[in-house]
Formats: C-alpha cells, sequence, structure tokens
C-alpha cells in the first residue's frame, strides 16, 4: 500500500467503518481522493469487505482491529496506521454503543461501555492526532454524535449522557488545537433501522419528525465532505436529522446499534 500524496486531501480514519454509516463515509472519502483506514472491532469480515469495495473503485484502503473499550489498543490504533500508511489527516470518530438503559436499570458495565468507546476513544484518538506533530497539513477531527443532545429524553441515558459529552469534547478541542487542527461534528436523525428494529417501527420513527421522512447514509457523508471542505469551520455541528431535534413525539423503541 503506497501513501497518499494528494495534496487535496490524506489518510482517514473512520471507526467502526465495516458497516452502517461508517462504511458509507469511508467509501464517500475515498471517492473525493482519501486513502481510508478502516476500523473495526470485531467485524473483520465487513471491514474487509469496504476495504475490497474501495480498492474495486480504484481507491486505497486497510484494515485495523481495536477494542475501543481497551485503552492500550486505542492508543496503538494511530500509530499503527501511521506506521502503514502515513500521518492520519482525517478522524473520524464514528463506532458507537447504542444500548437501552435508564436511571433504574444502568449499570456500571453499561455505563463504562458506553463511556469507554462514545467518549474516551475519541478523546485519546484525538490525542494522538496531536501526538503524531505539527505538519504542513491542516488535521480535522469529525465526532459522530446524535440528535439526541439537543433533544433530550429520559430514554437511553448512558448513551445520551456520553454523547452529550463527546459534543463538549468537540467545542473544547476545537479551541485547544487551532489553528493545527479543526474539530467539528455530525448529528444524525433516524437514517437506518437498528438491529432491534423492524421496518415498521423504523417507519414510525421518521414519520414523526416534520420533515416525515428517514435519513439518506448520503447526507451524513455529504455533511462531512462540506466540513472538510470549509477552512474556516470549527467548534461546530450539523444536524441531519428532519428535524428530529425539534421536538420527540413518539415513545422510544428498545433499540440497539451495534459499534
Amino acid at each position: 500500500m503506497t501513501k497518499n500524496n494528494n495534496k487535496d486531501s490524506g489518510i482517514a480514519l473512520v471507526t467502526g467503518a465495516g458497516s452502517r454509516i461508517g462504511r458509507e463515509v469511508a467509501l464517500g472519502l475515498s471517492r473525493v481522493g482519501w486513502s481510508v483506514a478502516i476500523h473495526y472491532s470485531q467485524s473483520h469480515k465487513n471491514a474487509q469487505v469496504t476495504a475490497n469495495d474501495i480498492r474495486e473503485l480504484g481507491g486505497e484502503a486497510e484494515i485495523f482491529c481495536a477494542d475501543l473499550r481497551d485503552e492500550k489498543e486505542v492508543k496503538s490504533l494511530i500509530p499503527n496506521i501511521c506506521d502503514k500508511l502515513g500521518n492520519v489527516t482525517c478522524l473520524i470518530n464514528n463506532a458507537s454503543v447504542f444500548e437501552q438503559d435508564n436511571i433504574e436499570t444502568a449499570s456500571l458495565d453499561s455505563w463504562l461501555s458506553h463511556m469507554q468507546v462514545n467518549l474516551q476513544a475519541p478523546f485519546f484518538l484525538s490525542q494522538a492526532m496531536v501526538v503524531q506533530g505539527k505538519s504542513a497539513e491542516r488535521k480535522n477531527i469529525i465526532n459522530i454524535i446524535d440528535q439526541r443532545v439537543l433533544n433530550l429524553t429520559p430514554f437511553f441515558s448512558s448513551y445520551t449522557i456520553s454523547k452529550s459529552a463527546l459534543w463538549t469534547l468537540t467545542q473544547t478541542l476545537a479551541m485547544s488545537l487551532a489553528p493545527e487542527i479543526r474539530v467539528n461534528a455530525v448529528s444524525p436523525g433516524p437514517t437506518l433501522p437498528s438491529s432491534r428494529q423492524d421496518p415498521e417501527q423504523f417507519k414510525q420513527q421518521y414519520l414523526a419528525t416534520p420533515l416525515k421522512k428517514s435519513v439518506a447514509p448520503s447526507e451524513i457523508v455529504d455533511a462531512v465532505l462540506f466540513i472538510l471542505a470549509t477552512p474556516s469551520m470549527t467548534g461546530q455541528m450539523i444536524t441531519i436529522d428532519s428535524g428530529q431535534h425539534l421536538g420527540w413525539s413518539i415513545p422510544e423503541t428498545n433499540e440497539k446499534s451495534e459499534e
């Protein structure tokens, strides 16, 4: 695998890039010239399929395994990519744990699982971006959050708190890492059915939004590409959710989305 010498792009790390939104973002970045480091935790087959699809389209991709709950594996991920591909110039913190709990049902395990993957891993991966050292290339960190941080409910407590903290991290890092690194976020709404939703439940969810439509994964990709193409933008969150953050009008379902 050769290093990417395209001055308009570089090496992008997308966590959880084997499936769902992460896969679409990885493919979208490749189409505009980025070499993509595809992270996975357990879904080796899916990650390999994504990498192969990128290569078939003429792009460059490699897969990298790391358990985002493990501090050592998180801290070694970007150095491993640097050794194989070169410095990471774009970090997409996409991988996420999304499980139902609330103040009555949450356990230490569920709390830690959400915090480790949704907040701790993005923090230490961002730190690793800094440790790479300064270069002529401007770098970007984009955190995939959730419209829930603007539309609080008593459901999915650990998840919502972890994502709200990630939004705070986005803003504080935008200040502390400027001007070398821009830090922004994208917050999706109902984009793909979760593993615990049937098609009818997902339909009910998106029909309850003001725009009464689901979000196309390509819209999330477009938001990521817009951020990358807007050099004066930092500390911002783009919400792509058909207006869902404006108010929740249906009961929560017992969803679970896999990392």
